[in-house]
């Protein structure tokens, strides 16, 4: 979508006030000089990552739409079965042999061959070349979050450990750097600095608000209440985590050491992740609600973590328990990461646009860099993708691409067949040039 083209989208409420913009969702009222078809609206883009692999038993589906059966740690999907791939079969030949961790995470989402040493060297990752393209018209081209810190030097394959850290590359040698503070990632969204930290985001659109309340629909007064509503329950979660850091920062700065080397939740990060997780999500939904951005990435648990789930009741860090993947204790784990995955696919869902959601005008994308944990087997990965942008991408299906040619499962053929609706066309992605079948 051009920036310059009408379209739709352009013609939503802006709420504007000191230092920041904020675009409403989809108002009748405002909007009636056009009845948009669903390509009209931006189409957003989102990847949720989580390191080390499932649990291979309880991870499966079969049928379609509404009659599709979900294997249980899938169950979170149960409620967006309709709005779903279930994708099985795909994999990174790249990322195959090369050793584990990093070697099978480092260009997940490129294809691109890696190098092990002092120098690192990926591919621009999918997220990015999207971003790229459609980003010309929203205040920041992607939000990159994660949840758990990145890594420093090398792993015991000669590999760096930057590969099992990082998704998000905007070149071959630069990961793009990401943000694991919630109040750092809203406040870069909101333009929040300086006096402005201690001013709600609501108190500095209140004027524009309270006018546009006056000429809309009561229908459309409702749903911006409700929107404003949400906003400020996030803001008020934030504002606790901005506290947190802040006392971190002090405690840091006595121990002449940065925060973010501490242990959460002594580094100011939430101690509970399932606190955190919802968070990010409910920034990055809002973010996609109000156009700041059309792409976001979020790690829930990097490769090699060492997370630890006292609330699944499970006494070893992530890493550990992924050795023993087929065990309950990890397939807790497994579901607890696609569940925090699946509530932002209904969080999106739940945002109304035109005749359809915010869900139904992106895909949002859920995977992992290996299989089966104990075996360090990424000969197929698991993917789910949630969302029919716009609708060109059909949903409700359990594809399985086992048993095809090599060629015909790759994950960079995903991902040129994602791009396509996107408007971002390329010859070749990776090592392939073909799209994938069935897509």
């Amino acid at each position: 979508m051009h920036p310059n083209k009408p379209n739709a989208f352009s013609r939503r409420a802006v709420l504007r006030g000191t230092g920041c913009a904020m675009a409403l969702p989809w108002l009748e009222s405002v909007s009636a000089i056009a009845q948009p078809a669903a390509a009209d609206f931006p189409k957003r883009f989102g990847v949720v990552f989580y390191g080390c692999g499932i649990h291979e038993d309880h991870w499966s589906a079969t049928g379609a739409g509404a009659d599709m059966v979900l294997s249980k740690t899938l169950q979170p999907l149960e409620p967006l079965k309709t709005k779903i791939n279930v994708i099985d079969g795909l994999y990174v030949p790249e990322l195959v042999g090369q050793g584990i961790h990093p070697g099978q995470t480092g260009s997940l989402l490129s294809g691109a061959h890696i190098t092990k040493g002092a120098i690192v060297h990926s591919g621009i990752s999918v997220d990015q070349m999207i971003a790229a393209r459609t980003g010309e018209d929203s205040p920041q081209q992607s939000l990159v979050l994660a949840c758990d810190q990145p890594m420093t030097g090398y792993h015991e394959t000669n590999f760096s450990l930057a590969y099992s850290s990082y998704i998000s590359w905007q070149t071959p040698e630069t990961p793009v750097p990401l943000e694991v503070y919630p109040s750092l990632a809203w406040d870069n969204l909101f333009d929040n600095r300086g006096a402005l930290l201690n001013l709600s985001v609501l108190d500095r659109v209140k004027d524009r608000a309270q006018d546009l309340s006056r000429k809309i629909s009561a229908t459309d007064r409702y749903k911006m209440d409700e929107f404003l509503t949400s906003v400020r329950d996030v803001e008020k979660r934030v504002e606790v985590m901005r506290a947190a850091k802040s006392d971190a920062d002090d405690a840091a700065k006595a121990k002449n050491m940065p925060a973010v080397m501490m242990e959460r939740p002594a580094s100011g990060l939430p101690e509970d992740l399932r606190e955190h997780t919802r968070l990010m999500c409910d920034i990055i939904a809002i973010a996609f609600q109000t156009n700041k951005t059309k792409v976001a990435s979020l790690i829930t648990t990097r490769d090699l973590s060492a997370m630890y789930y006292p609330f699944l009741n499970v006494k070893e860090g992530h890493h550990a328990a992924s050795h023993n993947n087929n065990s309950d204790d990890y397939e807790r784990i497994a579901r607890f990461h696609l569940s925090q995955y699946a509530y932002l696919a209904q969080k999106l869902d739940g945002m109304k646009e035109g005749e359809g959601t915010v869900l139904d005008n992106s895909c949002l994308m859920f995977l992992s860099n290996m299989w089966i944990g104990r075996k360090h087997d990424n000969t197929r990965l698991p993917l789910v993708l949630a969302g029919g942008l716009g609708g060109t991408l059909k949903t409700g299906r359990s594809l399985s691409y086992l048993g095809q040619p090599d060629e015909k499962r790759r994950m960079q053929s995903l991902y040129l067949s994602l791009m396509d609706r996107y408007g971002v066309k390329l010859d070749q992605f990776g090592e392939s040039s073909e799209r994938l079948e069935n897509i």
